[in-house]
């Protein structure tokens, strides 16, 4: 039988590089868009704590989808890029869990409603995957045009590793709103009603519902953990197309992830 015959054809030639056409960054852009809004839709329609089993089949959903995504990856462009995909989406995904937490201490800090939960995470998150792409395409052209950017990124994971073995970690530790957060709430007119719109009418007046500034904080709180995160992903790869993809399924099934932890934390 001839050799070729053995070959899986499923497996595409390794390639180096990705050189991927522009329709093809918008469809993932626009297919991850028309997810978020579906969400976006729903939740408005029906704002709740959603069950462990409900959480449970959309995040298996989610994974599944990433890993239909690698072997695709595979199929087409071989197991070396599909390898980093892999490698970054595991990667990015590890690292959220570390948001969750700090997440369940944002929201338990500003007193958010359970059934309003799902609405301040998946706008928050929505803000971190614009801040993120944004980030990704400023690492990208940077280190296109200077080589010596990947040293920085190199230093910058070293100096958080060292401060994190060496700082001490007291029971009593909380999170606190940062500047930018604490200016918001000093300038920006809000009201105390919860709702699961960001803004409403109050006397007349356009004002800030309580969820608005949770949502800053969350969306805040993700670029802080995205300066770690997003070096680490380009020190597996230097495909940015890689890095988006690998940011984008890790975080859409954070809320998800945040709920099933939340019900564990509780139990």
């Amino acid at each position: 039988m001839p050799a070729s015959v053995l070959a899986l054809p499923m497996l595409g030639p390794d390639k180096s590089s990705l050189d991927l056409p522009v329709w093809a960054w918008w469809v993932t852009i626009g297919i991850a868009a028309a997810v978020l809004l579906f969400d976006i839709v729903m939740i408005a329609r029906n704002p709740h704590v959603p069950s462990t089993k409900e959480v449970s089949i959309i995040l298996s959903a989610y994974v599944g989808a990433a890993i239909l995504f690698g072997l695709g990856m595979w199929w087409l462009e071989g197991g070396k890029l599909a390898g980093e995909f892999f490698a970054g989406w595991l990667t990015e995904y590890s690292l959220s869990i570390d948001n969750l937490f700090i997440f369940i201490i944002i929201m338990a800090k500003f007193g958010v409603p359970g059934r309003f939960q799902q609405t301040a995470l998946l706008w928050g998150i929505i803000i971190a995957i614009v801040l993120r792409t944004i980030f990704i395409f400023v690492g990208a052209a940077a280190i296109n045009q200077f080589a010596w950017v990947f040293y920085i990124f190199g230093a910058f994971l070293i100096y958080t590793a060292v401060k994190l073995a060496t700082e001490s970690h007291d029971e009593d530790d909380d999170w606190e709103p940062n500047g930018i957060i604490k200016w918001f709430q000093r300038t920006v007119p809000s009201t105390t009603e919860w709702s699961s719109r960001l803004f409403t009418k109050e006397n007349g007046k356009r004002v800030a519902t309580p969820i608005f500034i949770v949502i800053i904080a969350l969306g805040m709180t993700d670029l802080l953990f995205a300066l770690d995160s997003i070096p680490a992903i380009y020190g597996l790869t230097k495909e940015p197309y890689i890095v988006l993809t690998a940011n984008l399924f890790a975080l859409m099934g954070l809320r998800q992830l945040y709920f099933l932890i939340g019900g564990l934390l509780k139990k």
